[in-house]
């Protein structure tokens, strides 16, 4: 690559002399100026940047010394070397005066070619050796900026940390970050500052020093550290030891990412994944509760199937409606609309009337079935199974309870029954299970029922319990059971249908059941005033955890079981012996577990 070429100015008022020197210095890389006299150099200073300057000293108008003194009072020309060239012998006085005007040199004509073109030379190779300073102070300011840009500007916060530990670097992200200036913490350990947590300050130090001796070059650690104002931080600090050629360490550098609303993130993540398994495995146990039960009161497969087909879309639609609503409510008029919607009843033939009403899910779920139930038997036995019958439902709410009637006309005379079925034993469990309740009425234009659930949102009480029918009770018998005769389990489950499969199951086996308990308060009351032989827990009651009925149950020395959707990460801690029967439930291995409560003990 071609260097750029260098300028010279030469000031002299002979021409012959200055076409010598054009002579003496022409190469590719230099440039010669010319000038006349000391006025028409000024000008050409003003434009040209020149690497030295051969100036004349005897000129007419303005001499050489006087053109010297004018550069030197001007800080454009200020720096630029002088060599005198004259003709005529001077004294030490004016060769003094020449040096005193800023000159480097003094030469007599003639001039020595050899020893002006080596000076020449000199010069040349300093002005270039000033220009690639100039390049590589430009370049490093650049990059200086860029990286000051970054550290002021990046979502990181850039620290740097001396042999000693302490902070020799904060920027401006950092000051963002955790709240400190960089003229606050400047010469201060982390420890000094409180930035790093106290629990992990030997750990970190610990790293410090193996970065700083050199065994280890750079790292990754997730660590906490505290704003100014006290806040903690979960962040990724990324450290790199800096060192020059010789292996001398300049400093360590920590690159900090905050990774505190991630990591929330992740663990509203496990939250909600937990929550969606309890979630589906207790809809698959609501389903194998509804099949069982159905199936123990039908007449035989073809009775079987229209009944549970129609259960399931009544439960599947309420799903749907709480989906769309990301789980939040449902509405009260989109659930009896629904019914509809899957035509198992005729718009012409039913009247809904009643304000607008959002439920909770559990309440929306549980009165999908009933609104099913009393559609379904509406059918097979009530007004809707002659021509001219019809159903009108009407609800309100008075006193923070959402009262509903059921109310069907031009019907059939109904009388009450001489034994419960499940759809009627449903309808009451149900809306018990949310503190309601369900009361029929038998009349000569029909059947109908007075329905009431609580509407306000808070605590659920559960009303008293009704024994499930011992229909098919040797469904369940497997040679377990005999062991499991008299024993009294305490039942801790809020899900209705689960709650009434495994009453079904346990009291078939002989067991006396206590409960079922729906709250955690409930439980406690239970656990701490009834003789308890065993109990059954679910994982989880109204979003609610039950670590307070594990540590209630082994306080009193009760064996337990959970009997949950949950994994064992989402239950109590600390109750990793207790053994876990998830839902779906097989019911003798259920029973199996339950039995295996008193091995070895004495009750």
């Amino acid at each position: 690559m071609q260097p750029d070429r260098v300028t010279i100015l030469a000031v002299d008022d002979v021409p012959a002399n200055l076409a010598a020197l054009d002579a003496l210095l022409a190469r590719d890389d230099v440039q010669l100026l010319q000038a006349r006299s000391g006025v028409e150099a000024l000008e050409m200073l003003l434009v040209h940047d020149v690497a030295l300057a051969l100036l004349d000293v005897q000129m007419p108008g303005m001499d050489g010394f006087e053109l010297a003194e004018l550069m030197r009072g001007t800080e454009r020309t200020s720096r630029v070397p002088i060599i005198f060239l004259t003709a005529v012998a001077t004294d030490e006085r004016r060769k003094f005066r020449g040096y005193e005007t800023g000159a480097v040199d003094y030469l007599l004509k003639p001039v020595d070619p050899q020893i002006v073109r080596s000076k020449v030379d000199i010069f040349v190779e300093l002005f270039r050796q000033r220009q690639e300073l100039a390049r590589q102070r430009d370049d490093h300011a650049a990059a200086l900026a860029r990286l000051t840009a970054h550290g002021d500007n990046s979502p990181l916060a850039l620290v740097e940390l001396g042999a000693d530990q302490r902070i020799i670097a904060w920027s401006k992200g950092t000051e963002r970050m955790f709240g400190w200036r960089a003229a606050e913490v400047a010469g201060f350990s982390a420890a000094e500052v409180k930035w790093l947590d106290a629990a992990q300050s030997a750990d970190f130090a610990t790293l410090m020093d193996e970065m700083i001796a050199g065994a280890l070059p750079r790292a990754t650690r997730t660590l906490r550290f505290h704003s100014a104002e006290g806040l903690a931080l979960d962040c990724e600090c990324y450290c790199s030891a800096l060192r020059d050629g010789a292996g001398r360490l300049f400093s360590v550098n920590l690159q900090i990412l905050d990774i505190t609303d991630r990591k929330r993130g992740e663990d509203m993540q496990k939250l909600l994944i937990g929550e969606l398994n309890h979630r589906v495995k207790n809809t698959l146990a609501s389903v194998q509760a509804i099949a069982t039960q159905t199936l123990r009161h039908s007449a035989g497969p073809s009775d079987f199937a229209p009944t549970f087909i129609g259960r399931i879309h009544a439960l599947a639609g309420a799903h749907s409606l709480l989906s769309g609503a990301t789980w939040q409510v449902a509405s009260l008029r989109d659930l009896v609309e629904g019914q509809m919607s899957i035509g198992t009843i005729d718009a012409d033939r039913f009247e809904a009337v009643g304000p607008e009403l959002d439920l909770p899910p559990e309440p929306a779920l549980h009165l999908a079935l009933v609104l099913h139930e009393l559609v379904t038997n509406a059918h097979k036995y009530g007004a809707l199974s002659v021509p001219g019958g019809r159903v009108r439902l009407a609800w309100a709410v008075s006193d923070n309870q959402l009262v509903l009637d059921w109310a069907e006309l031009g019907g059939p005379a109904v009388a009450p029954p001489s034994r419960r079925g499940f759809g009627t034993a449903l309808i009451e469990r149900s809306l018990r299970a949310d503190g309601g309740s369900a009361v029929p009425r038998y009349g000569d234009d029909g059947m109908g029922w007075t329905l009431t659930m609580p509407y306000l949102a808070g605590a659920r009480h559960r009303g008293p319990r009704a024994k499930p029918r011992k229909d098919g009770a040797q469904a369940h018998l497997s040679p377990i059971t005999p062991m499991l005769q008299g024993k009294r389990v305490l039942l801790v489950e809020d899900e209705t249908l689960i709650a009434f499969e495994l009453a079904a199951i346990l009291e078939d086996a002989g067991v006396t059941l206590i409960g079922p308990a729906a709250t955690v308060d409930s439980a406690l009351e239970m656990i701490a005033r009834l003789p308890i032989d065993g109990a059954l827990v679910d994982g989880n009651l109204q979003g609610e955890a039950v670590d307070a009925v594990a540590h209630a149950l082994a306080a009193r020395g009760i064996p337990f079981l959970f009997v949950s959707g949950y994994g064992s990460d989402h239950l109590p801690a600390g109750f990793d012996h207790v053994g876990i029967v998830g839902k779906p439930f097989n019911p003798p291995q259920l029973l199996e577990a339950v039995g295996a409560l008193w091995d070895g003990v004495s009750v």
